[in-house]
């Protein structure tokens, strides 16, 4: 498969082994045989002790819009009292657990000084929408309620990839509606417009790692129930909520990423709705870098520039004078 020359070489040799592969495509199989093939590539083939090491981890449960969900609260090694973050898996709503985002959680933990609670949100198409959101609003409340429980200061944050990065971004907005402070939000790669049509869909719709007709398997994994009504609901779409009042907000793409476009037009709003955002779109990578960084120099040079973002709304710099 021919692709884009700009691609960053040790991603685009990453891609060659996976088409080697010649595995069935996501689309093409059943809930169960997705989470398990995502789950061989993020969690099977690594390398255990590779994993950023922190002080503990801990599995727990939390509570979710219907019961109690699992989660994994990561402590790393940094002392005294800290911040903590509230952090959503992507996947698409249908694939990802708390294995498959380890590594994401450890490196957030470690690389911003945080305590990182990771939540278990129920999948679609078993609890389509909202079960999700309802999961990760209600443990996001339970950890703002507790959080001399987690990491001890006043300091909350949400943090999410791909469809966690939707869940982030309308958690933070359910929270500005409660009157509920956040210091931050990270949004990886987030969809924000499952109603819209941005160029980068059709621009990167194969060939890089996540394509088309994954995300519209997803989607109808997630929102099919709905019969195509609805899809502008900020809870689905936060692109379309008001944004103004929100939390600051770091917001990362890929170049080469199917929702490009929707992470940039989401900072591009929030900047516009007055909130303080910082946006990078990172050249040469694709959808998924942040858990590509041992294949990648590059993506895991994006990975500690996002962490370095992030954590400077978690630990800001008290202000002269």
């Amino acid at each position: 498969m021919a692709r884009d020359p700009r691609l960053d070489p040790d991603l685009a040799n990453l891609l060659a082994f996976l088409d080697a592969a010649a595995t069935r495509p996501m689309h093409e199989g059943t809930p169960a045989e997705a989470r398990a093939s995502f789950r061989t590539l993020a969690v099977d083939l690594r390398d255990q002790s590779l994993l950023p090491q922190v002080e503990a981890v801990d599995d727990t449960t939390v509570p979710g819009g219907a019961g109690p969900v699992a989660a994994r609260v990561y402590r790393p090694r940094a002392t005294g009292p800290l911040p903590t973050v509230v952090f959503l898996h992507g996947g698409g709503w249908v694939i990802g657990d708390l294995d498959t985002h380890d590594l994401t959680c450890r490196t957030i933990a470690t690389l911003c000084d945080a305590v990182v609670v990771s939540v278990d949100y129920r999948l679609a198409p078993e609890h389509p929408a909202p079960a999700a959101y309802e999961d990760a609003l209600a443990a996001t409340t339970h950890v703002h309620d507790h959080l001399a429980d987690y990491g001890g200061t006043e300091v909350l944050g949400v943090a999410g990839d791909s469809a966690g990065g939707n869940l982030a971004a309308v958690v933070a907005q359910s929270f500005r509606d409660a009157g509920r402070p956040l210091a931050g939000q990270l949004l990886v790669y987030p969809g924000t417009d499952l109603a819209g049509d941005h160029p980068s869909l059709t621009e990167n719709a194969d060939g890089y790692f996540l394509d088309l007709p994954t995300i519209a398997w997803f989607m109808e994994q997630y929102v099919g129930h709905l019969g195509g009504t609805g899809l502008d609901d900020p809870t689905l779409s936060p692109l379309r909520g008001r944004l103004d009042d929100l939390a600051p907000a770091v917001v990362v793409t890929a170049q080469f990423d199917p929702l490009r476009d929707q992470g940039a037009a989401y900072a591009e709003a929030l900047s516009a709705a007055g909130v303080p955002t910082s946006y990078r779109c990172f050249d040469g990578l694709i959808h998924g870098f942040v858990d590509m960084g041992r294949h990648s120099p590059a993506a895991q040079a994006a990975v500690e520039e996002t962490c370095h973002l992030f954590r400077s709304l978690l630990h800001p710099t008290p202000a002269a004078g």
